[in-house]
């Protein structure tokens, strides 16, 4: 059996797999490639993968000849036309909006499974790759605010005078969410939290951040780490209380997002024209709408008094530590679909393969994502 790795689309600094973790399937008797200068942006060589034994092929013939491709993003459409039947895809494809690309899939008889499709389970955790990746998200907008923001983080007593520490809202405490708490805090910042979930206050206030209450919300806690969608009455609430905190804040970071619909729009352009000076605003939701209304998918703004940062690929400007990372999640999945002696071995029992299944045999298998193609 042959697995290789793919070159990622030019603005992904990641790869699938660093040389130490091909290595280890090696040793199950599986035949390993990559493309040519695939870990150059995370910092591994060719030659360092060359040292593991693992082979440096052209992409064409990686797409003709592969049982099993490793990526990140999504293949593009001449890509698809390339693969033989029966081909496994595994990567992060976003199969709730990339609705073209799944058919093409499909048509092309292409198993696919899309790793942020994982159900959040503890037997699941060590493949999550969208915990490990917004892990180190939320970490990288807390530093990417305070190298925009044109004054202190922390509290400063001077001879020339005091410094007041720098007021940071979060808005959803999720696993980005809580990593910018920890960033945040450690920086000197004073941190206000608002979430719908309350189930979260403990884990907010034991970071030693404010939680933010809002009563009435509507139960969040199967939906996987998202918010879900809420009353009216709710949002008017939520909206009162999130803009005295926005009228207050110097960075807020933002990571609210819904599976399969746009982002909900926490910040109004009215809350926006009530900010600070100089204040910064990193939506971590961009890539789905962003939670204000003025957010530009990888793109910096300026809005009146505010900077605002849309990045929702955050961890690719921490491409080796997210390479690991996302490497150890890839192998432990892997695992469920190669037996000891390195063969394939598609159990559909299981509910990790079958949750992370997009298509087979010629069809989409994920309900919703069918539902949606329509």
């Amino acid at each position: 059996m042959t697995i290789a790795i793919l070159k990622e689309p030019i603005n992904e600094t990641r790869v699938s797999l660093l040389p130490e973790a091909a290595a280890t399937l090696t040793k199950q008797n599986i035949v390993v490639n990559i493309e040519k200068n695939a870990g150059a942006l995370a910092y591994a060589s060719d030659d360092s993968y060359q040292s593991k034994n693992i082979g440096i092929i052209e992409r064409t013939e990686i797409l003709n000849t592969s049982d099993i491709i490793l990526s990140v993003q999504p293949l593009s459409k001449e890509d698809i036309a390339m693969l033989k039947s029966n081909t496994i895809l595994i990567g992060v494809y976003q199969p709730l909006f990339n609705h073209q690309f799944i058919k093409q899939l499909a048509e092309k008889n292409v198993t696919a499974f899309s790793l942020d499709m994982m159900p959040r389970t503890t037997r699941a955790q060590s493949m999550d790759v969208l915990s490990s990746q917004a892990n180190i998200a939320g970490y990288k907008a807390v530093l990417e605010a305070a190298n925009i923001y044109p004054r202190y983080f922390p509290m400063f007593m001077t001879a020339a005078g005091s410094i007041k520490p720098a007021k940071v809202l979060i808005l959803g405490a999720g696993v980005a969410g809580l990593q910018a708490i920890a960033t945040a805090r450690r920086l000197g910042a004073v941190v206000e939290v608002f979430d719908t979930r309350p189930a979260v206050k403990e884990e907010v206030m034991s970071l030693g951040a404010k939680f933010i209450e809002v009563e009435g919300a509507a139960d969040a806690s199967k939906a996987g780490g998202y918010a879900v969608e809420q009353t009216e009455e709710y949002k008017q609430k939520q909206q009162q209380r999130i803009a005295a905190s926005v009228a207050k804040a110097d960075i807020i970071i933002t990571t609210a997002q819904i599976p399969g619909k746009k982002a909900p729009v926490l910040i109004t352009d009215e809350m926006l024209d009530g900010m600070k000076t100089g204040s910064v605003i990193i939506d971590l939701a961009a890539a789905t709408g962003g939670n204000t209304l003025q957010t530009k998918n990888n793109e910096t703004i300026r809005y009146k008094n505010t900077t605002i940062i849309g990045n929702s690929n955050l961890a690719a400007t921490m491409p080796g530590d997210a390479s690991k990372l996302y490497g150890r999640n890839v192998l432990a999945f892997l695992q469920l679909i190669i037996t000891k002696e390195g063969d394939i071995n598609l159990n559909f029992e299981d509910d990790i393969v079958a949750g992370c299944c997009i298509t087979h045999g010629g069809k989409v298998m994920n309900e919703r994502v069918r539902q949606l193609i329509g």
